[in-house]
């Protein structure tokens, strides 16, 4: 068929182009991801995977002194043992424990802020958040308190309490934070397996010494924990390996591969090493209520036995 006005194939091809164009453009607009618009708009958040009440990003700090401050309270907890070595008597520091500022994965401590004062039983009264942060050092990190109204405690509680921003007041339990201790029997508890677990899984980051080396945190001996503080427990220990450790595959294990009775094998070997004492421990649990894991005798626990 002959094109009677030469106008029409050129007008057709436009046509065409752009029937074309129309059609990738609503393809792309269909399949882009949603709501990219209110991106810039939105409140940061750092990035916890499903948790119920994600702490705001640093990068959305209150201006002057009080971004300063809790700048400065991150900075100590993640780097206690060098920032603060006046106060700390080894090499671990708050983030050992609670990794990557105390809003990752492991213990995290968004929250802590918001469940304070509480009853502690160990110190067999109420305590506040000041108390607690002050038991990490002279337990975990084996040195001395810290001023109550020094510039370093209040920088740290005013990190927590910046992580804690999203969680509603009154709150009182954290079931997000909490850790599962282990519940074997205790009597069954095999320290030269855990030993052997220990070298399987264990040494290449914390070494043969226990000492930690460039890797790893030391799990005994002078820098690490002392008698009294929470790791001491096999329960607790167990729970904190079974749950976290190792932090990179090893082997056959990786996190959340051990099963409890390895778990608290582990910890028995850990336990039974030598570390630091701690001078008043005999004074915990003035109530006689210590648990079945605790790793020294106390006083009211001596009198509660001979009654």
């Amino acid at each position: 068929m002959r094109v009677k006005n030469p106008l029409i194939l050129p007008v057709m091809a436009i046509i065409i182009t752009m029937i074309a164009g129309f059609t990738f453009l609503y393809i792309y607009v269909k399949d882009k991801p949603a709501k990219t618009e209110l991106a810039s708009s939105e409140p940061k958040v750092e990035e916890t995977a499903d948790h119920p009440y994600a702490p705001p990003s640093m990068d959305e700090l209150p201006e002057g002194e009080e971004g300063e401050l809790i700048k400065l309270g991150e900075k100590y907890h993640n780097e206690t043992s060098h920032v603060l070595d006046g106060y700390v008597g080894n090499k671990l520091s708050c983030a050992s424990c609670h990794a990557n500022g105390g809003v990752g994965d492991a213990l995290d401590l968004v929250g802590i802020s918001k469940t304070y004062p509480q009853y502690n039983p160990r110190a067999g009264r109420e305590v506040s958040l000041e108390d607690r942060i002050n038991g990490c050092f002279i337990r975990s990190m084996n040195g001395k308190p810290l001023p109550k109204e020094g510039e370093e405690m209040k920088a740290m509680v005013a990190y927590y309490n910046y992580i804690s921003t999203n969680v509603p007041e009154g709150t009182t339990d954290r079931p997000w934070a909490k850790l599962k201790k282990a519940e074997g029997d205790l009597s069954k508890v095999n320290v030269d397996e855990g030993r052997e677990l220990y070298q399987q899984a264990c040494i290449s980051c914390h070494g043969e010494d226990g000492a930690g080396g460039a890797t790893g945190l030391a799990l005994w001996g002078d820098n690490s924990y002392n008698i009294g503080a929470g790791m001491a427990r096999v329960r607790t220990a167990a729970g904190y390996i079974q749950k976290y450790m190792p932090k990179a595959p090893v082997g056959d294990y990786e996190a959340g591969s051990l099963t409890e009775e390895q778990a608290m094998n582990i910890a028995a070997y850990i336990n039974s090493m030598e570390r630091p004492d701690f001078p008043n421990k005999i004074h915990d649990w003035p109530n006689g209520d210590a648990p079945d894991d605790a790793a020294y005798e106390t006083l009211a626990g001596k009198k509660k036995s001979n009654e």
